[in-house]
């Protein structure tokens, strides 16, 4: 039964003309309360996810719940149309289990505050806020496990309920809630920071409305919707053809030893619409890197790479959900059966921008990235201090941005354009570790004409004992490379114990023991390369070198001799020749580096740690 829509006053907004003056001024005045959203949640946040390193993402939604601004879109529709429940004036609602949001929430750390605006007793907005909570209780400290079999194993989950109801705070709600996690104080204000974030957001918006009319405001959102679906339009008709085109990739293994897991998508146009099929991705698994991937959201992943490839300048919001149809079958690991556990769905996320690249680029090879969207990072450490107190850290980290047709792909930059790393001085100054070691990985980034971005070598030394877990991907599997270029390195984690001796360890590991004076080497994936790299400018690889984001080794992928940090002209003339006589032309889009059986047979040679085993399926059936 769908949610109830309680307004005092029935009247219905009248059809209003919005000149384009007006629209450019509403639609930035939207922006900024976006802006100030996210002002408002790192200034009052206490967890370092949220405070340094962004992990929040806002929404303003119109009046029927359509994103106007925001990043994933917008999860409002699939809550009203499955809350049994009524919707009023002075509510405000808390939701964090995605089994209850059809995956607009894709694991139970993300707390999303939902807050309907009314003015005059008509519903005129939503705005909405969901932010990483670094511990919500759970088998293991961050409440991510990567070990979980099912979701009740992840921590508290939060259906959705009413935070406020009609302005009255449902204190015992949240006592409840915070008796679950092991950083409550962390929680508390971080669930404090969402709510204000929605609250200056549904504040702009009134203001808004009140200053040019409500009729003009709601008239102005429906013009932005609409003109999104005009430019998206034109774009999936220019730029996708009749014809399909299907594209996979790998996560390297679910941390039980198991990989890769394929994830597959076929994309075709039909009249205006585009069709998006992932039939022929593998099923779900035991473990927690299943993603719940919400429709609307991938919709919205796609109008976000359309855009920043084709067209950046174009305001991105749901108007155009209905020109995209996305089929992904049930039981995959994309659309997982309750209670399939999801905690470490971040790196089938990730994937899903590389498995974009290379589904849109193929009929545009030029306008194609490499992978490097590939995976977060993750790092925790946990413990008690020489004085007894708790300490838990949650830190994403970055691996190589992928090269691009306009240029080399960033060196250790987020997935996010909003996340920022968390400074070293601010984890030595509340964390019992010290940082000795931050600094691009050299020759990490795939060679191309444009260089993929290096991954980064962060070293952490650990003062006190504690517990460590790991989450990251691309150790088995290469970020690959587009037209000619080659793919980046894979990640490594070393682990230095304080006598020396030195191990490798898995990139999925939770609960490993360390104590004082241990170092973990926590290195991560570089971006693939785009183009020839014997085209690349020999003095820009030179210069580089020079700079250690290139070895003299590395800059021979390039056909670059480098003596005395200078290029040897001649030398690099006669290398060049010699690797192209002996290439020959390049005719393929993609480079993976070799296939899976081969990965298999090399990989204990090449990574110390033993290959992953096929997987056994929980639902066979769902593999194509």
């Amino acid at each position: 039964m769908p949610a109830t829509i309680v307004e005092t006053n029935p009247q219905p907004f009248a059809a209003t003309t919005v000149d384009p003056v007006m629209l450019d001024i509403i639609e930035n005045a939207l922006r900024n309360a976006r802006v100030e959203m996210d002002a408002t949640l790192v200034r009052t946040a206490m967890s370092p996810g949220i405070r340094e390193q962004g992990d929040a993402f806002p929404l303003i939604a119109d009046h029927a719940g359509r994103m106007i601004v925001g990043q994933f879109g917008s999860f409002i529709g699939g809550f009203l149309d499955g809350y049994d429940g009524t919707v009023e004036e002075g509510d405000m609602f808390l939701m964090s289990d995605p089994y209850s949001v059809g995956g607009a929430i894709s694991h139970s750390n993300d707390w999303l505050v939902l807050l309907p605006v009314f003015k005059n007793g008509r519903l005129i907005a939503y705005t909405a806020m969901f932010g990483h909570q670094s511990d919500i209780g759970g088998k293991v400290a961050g409440s991510m496990p990567i070990t979980a079999r099912s979701i009740f194993e992840e921590g508290v989950r939060i259906p959705p309920v009413k935070l406020y109801a009609a302005g009255v705070h449902n204190a015992d709600l949240i006592r409840l809630i915070m008796c679950q996690t092991r950083k409550p104080d962390w929680c508390t204000a971080d669930l404090n920071a969402l709510i204000a974030s929605c609250r200056v957001a549904a504040r702009r918006v009134v203001e808004m409305a009140g200053r040019f009319g409500d009729d003009l405001y709601v008239a102005a959102t429906g013009e932005l919707l609409a003109r999104n679906h005009r430019a998206m339009k034109q774009l999936i008709a220019s730029s996708i053809g009749e014809q399909p085109v299907s594209f996979e990739d790998y996560l390297c293994d679910d941390g039980l030893g198991y990989g890769p897991y394929k994830i597959k998508c076929t994309m075709w146009r039909e009249g205006e619409r585009v069709i998006l099929d992932f039939a022929g991705t593998d099923p779900q698994s035991h473990a927690s890197i299943n993603f719940f991937l919400n429709e609307n959201m991938f919709r919205m992943f796609f109008g976000i790479y359309m855009i920043m490839v084709f067209d950046p300048q174009i305001l991105f919001n749901d108007g155009f959900y209905d020109l995209i149809d996305v089929r992904i079958p049930e039981g995959s690991l994309l659309k997982p059966k309750f209670p399939a556990a999801l905690s470490g769905r971040t790196h089938a996320l990730g994937r899903i921008f590389d498995i974009l690249g290379g589904l849109l680029g193929q009929k545009t090879p030029e306008f194609l990235n490499a992978a490097g969207f590939s995976s977060s990072p993750h790092l925790f450490y946990s413990g008690r201090d020489a004085k007894g107190a708790w300490f838990q850290l949650f830190q994403i980290g970055f691996g190589g941005i992928p090269g691009r047709p306009l240029g080399d792909g960033p060196d250790g930059h987020s997935l996010w354009p909003g996340f920022t790393n968390v400074p070293n001085e601010f984890l030595e100054r509340y964390f019992p570790l010290r940082i000795e070691r931050y600094e691009t990985e050299p020759d990490s980034g795939g060679a191309g004409l444009h260089r993929g971005g290096n991954g980064i070598h962060m070293t952490y030394r650990f003062l006190e004992p504690g517990m460590i877990a790991i989450h990251d991907d691309r150790w088995f599997t290469r970020p690959w490379g587009v037209n000619g270029g080659k793919p980046g390195a894979r990640a490594r984690k070393l682990l230095e114990r304080a006598d020396g001796t030195i191990s490798v360890v898995g990139n999925k590991v939770e609960d490993v023991e360390v104590l004082a004076g241990d170092q973990l080497h926590f290195i991560t994936w570089g971006g693939g390369g785009w183009g020839d790299p014997l085209a690349r400018d020999p003095d820009l690889v030179a210069q580089e070198v020079r700079e250690g984001l290139v070895t003299v080794a590395g800059a021979l992928a390039y056909g670059v001799v480098v003596q005395d940090e200078l290029v040897d002209v001649a030398a690099t003339a006669a290398l060049r020749q010699q690797v192209a006589e002996a290439r020959g032309p390049i005719d393929a889009v993609f480079d993976y580096g070799p296939d899976i059986a081969t990965l298999r047979a090399t990989c204990l040679a090449e990574t110390s740690l033993p290959a992953p085993r096929q997987p056994v399926w929980q639902h066979a059936t769902v593999a194509a």
